[in-house]
């Protein structure tokens, strides 16, 4: 009973050998490949590694390059700024001068704005003096200009009045005798002679007449045209004096 008990056993240690040697069996092949593929991984990290550092290399060139850039910006940004304030400060020495010189402009333009104000009031008060003086001076014009017409139109119709009246004499002269010479006419042995002088006062007379309408027209229109404005009309007629027969 003992044998076949210690050959179970042994069976059994057996079969668990079998098993623990296929079980290192999978966990050295399982092992190998873990090793490969962490060997790859180690060699693929060594590259990355290694463009890691051509990178940071690569990097650091850059940088160096950037830092000189920045540098020389900088020593070009701080000359500028020199530059400016000095461009300021003499901006703000113009501004303070162009300041006092408006002060001063406002002050003297203040000056001639009150001297320009009291002259124009003077000049104001002035000038409606010299308007009313103006209209006064005008009024008077008028009022001279009126006697004038007035005037002339009263000389005019003085001339017109004493040549009228000078023809109108002449006239009642040469009927008087034109009657007398009718009267005389009348007897039949003087007719013939008298005939010649009768005719040479008929026309006489109307010719006086005519120069009579003659001289009252000019007179009138004479008259007329002062009263329309016009000047130096103050010219007398000149009259013919017409021989009696």
């Amino acid at each position: 009973g003992d044998i076949v008990r210690m050959e179970k056993e042994h069976q059994v240690l057996k079969e668990q050998l079998k098993e623990a040697q296929e079980k290192y069996e999978q966990l050295q092949s399982r092992s190998s490949e873990e090793v490969c593929a962490l060997k790859e991984l180690l060699r693929k990290s060594v590259e990355e590694t290694e463009v890691s550092k051509n990178e940071l290399a690569w990097f650091h060139q850059d940088l160096e390059i950037q830092v000189k850039k920045w540098q020389q910006e900088k020593k070009e940004n701080q000359e500028n700024l020199k530059a400016l304030r000095h461009t300021a400060k003499k901006h703000t020495d113009t501004n303070d001068r162009c300041l006092k010189t408006i002060d001063e402009k406002e002050r003297q333009y203040n000056i001639y704005l009150n001297t320009y104000l009291e002259t124009s009031n003077k000049l104001a008060n002035e000038k409606v003096k010299l308007e009313e003086l103006i209209k006064k001076s005008q009024e008077d014009c008028q009022e001279c200009v009126k006697r004038a017409v007035e005037a002339e139109i009263s000389v005019l119709k003085n001339w017109k009045e004493t040549e009228v009246c000078k023809l109108n004499g002449i006239a009642a002269n040469a009927e008087v005798n034109l009657r007398i010479l009718k009267s005389l006419s009348s007897s039949a042995s003087a007719a013939p002679k008298l005939k010649s002088q009768i005719d040479s006062w008929e026309t006489f007379i109307l010719n006086i007449k005519k120069q009579l309408e003659k001289v009252e027209a000019e007179y009138e229109e004479k008259i007329q045209t002062v009263k329309n404005g016009a000047r130096n009309c103050l010219t007398k007629m000149e009259t013919v004096d017409l021989p009696s027969p």
